[in-house]
């Protein structure tokens, strides 16, 4: 099967550059010849054991799994496969701030010490306040970690030693501290513990019922083991905070959904949270927490999400319809690019 699956597409690569006959050629390549071959080339790679994707093409939807969970097991991931999501779950925290300022339970320009639960004289620059606005992209001037983590109360008292140092809202720096704000400042707008709202508000409606920031026994035995590029087990990821800036875990089933829900900007809170808020010093834009790029003339949502062991890309081409999850239970330098590749040549092979 590999075999035809290369030769289809170095058809399809053959006649790339001519003209209408291209779209014919194309038009002759199953959505699964060409995942499969995209999909082998990735697993090439030897310190990567599998890939599962999800991927929504103008209603058609599709799930794909290859390779194995665990080396030399010959066990492929399934569509019950749990997955930690690690940064994409920024996404389901901007989505939720969509939804409360549609609600008109926050406004974007609030200052977010109206809401804290100590008093932080550091959390301006000059007079410049921090706003709601600021913090969901990262301009908020908070570092990357924050000072301490290991409960709540001790990120409380550690967010003193923060030193404001730019102008809010006029530098991007990525920050894994203020989503946990972000996450507390909702949970004080609702009167409601902050994951308890995205089970209610994002993951019930949208009938993601096997998408859970605390698992079961049986939710356990379905997450997938996730290694380095030495092959060795990492630990899996848990959360003393809130869970804004990761936490999630999810499976192409549930995450297809998801993808549906982002494709369809006729949902008041998809529309708000697709908005753009910032142009960033490297090659996207900033939203409610999507990462904002245009991909051969078409606008793209989409974040990378890493963790010890694992790795995914989350994308929506809301113009074109089309969707797509990457997710692989391996992590190592450079392994995130691939998986970029891997997702970029899925949705151009398919069109």
């Amino acid at each position: 099967m590999r075999n035809n699956v290369i030769k289809i597409v170095l058809v399809l690569v053959t006649f790339s550059g001519i003209g209408c006959k291209k779209n014919k050629e194309i038009n002759k390549i199953s959505t699964e010849g060409v995942v499969e071959y995209f999909a082998n080339e990735f697993l090439d790679d030897n310190r990567i054991h599998s890939i599962s994707i999800a991927l929504y093409n103008n209603g058609n939807e599709s799930t794909f799994h290859f390779g194995e969970q665990n080396p030399n097991k010959k066990n492929p991931p399934t569509d019950a496969t749990l997955y930690e999501l690690a940064s994409v779950t920024k996404t389901f925290t901007g989505t939720m701030v969509a939804k409360a300022v549609l609600d008109g339970k926050i406004s974007l320009d609030d200052d977010i010490r109206d809401y804290l639960p100590q008093e932080y004289p550091n959390f301006q620059y000059k007079s410049e306040k921090v706003t709601i606005k600021n913090i969901i992209t990262h301009t908020g001037g908070f570092p990357n970690f924050p000072p301490a983590g290991e409960n709540k109360k001790a990120f409380w008292n550690g967010l003193h030693q923060v030193e404001i140092s730019s102008k809010p809202g006029t530098e991007f720096h990525y920050s894994n501290t203020a989503p946990e704000i972000t996450a507390y400042i909702l949970e004080k707008a609702y009167e409601i513990p902050y994951q308890e709202l995205i089970e209610e508000y994002i993951l019930k409606p949208n009938q993601m019922i096997d998408t859970k920031f605390v698992l079961d026994a049986k939710d356990k035995n379905l997450l997938i083991q996730g290694y380095n590029g030495e092959k060795e087990p990492q630990k899996h990821y848990q959360s003393n905070l809130w869970g804004g800036i990761a936490g999630i875990h999810s499976n192409t089933s549930d995450l297809m959904k998801y993808i549906k829900y982002h494709l369809n900007e006729s949902i008041p809170e998809i529309e708000e949270s697709h908005k753009n808020f910032f142009s960033t010093q490297y090659d996207f834009d900033i939203g409610y927490h999507w990462n904002i790029v245009k991909i051969e003339n078409e606008v793209c949502y989409r974040h990378h999400g890493g963790i010890w062991g694992m790795q995914n890309w989350l994308m929506v081409f809301p113009k074109s319809n089309i969707g797509i999850a990457v997710l692989s239970n391996a992590s190592f330098e450079g392994i995130d690019d691939k998986l970029e590749k891997l997702a970029l040549n899925i949705k151009r092979g398919i069109k």
